[in-house]
């Protein structure tokens, strides 16, 4: 019989392994990235204060599309930079979730970086 590696066991171990580093203040919060198979989201954390100071995703009523592609993830990088401007906020931590930095996790970065976001 052959058994198939727990991928979700071991994004969640990278994760922690991860989180174990880095750390969000009120100054420069944790951009959090979560990716599922037909959505992304993204979220600036406060850890301090254990807070979210706003977030995006594409399960929002406002976002059209598909949420699964490299389009969507750009949509949702720029929106939190915007967001994050709003809220006074120029610099973050990259908390990439214990995803590869690559595609969809990739395209958010880049796309809240050219926002104006500096991580």
């Amino acid at each position: 019989m052959i058994k198939r590696p727990d991928t979700k066991a071991k994004r969640i171990k990278r994760h922690k392994r991860i989180r174990a580093v880095v750390s969000g203040t009120p100054e420069r919060p944790r951009l959090s990235v979560f990716r599922s198979e037909k959505h992304i989201y993204a979220q600036l954390i406060d850890d301090v204060n254990s807070v979210t100071l706003c977030s995006a995703s594409t399960v929002e009523k406002a976002f059209e599309g598909n949420g699964g592609n490299i389009e969507a993830a750009k949509k949702i990088g720029e929106l939190i930079a915007e967001r994050a401007k709003g809220k006074g906020i120029t610099e973050a931590v990259f908390d990439r979730g214990g995803f590869l930095y690559h595609g969809r996790v990739q395209a958010l970065a880049e796309a809240a970086r050219a926002g104006g976001l500096q991580f």
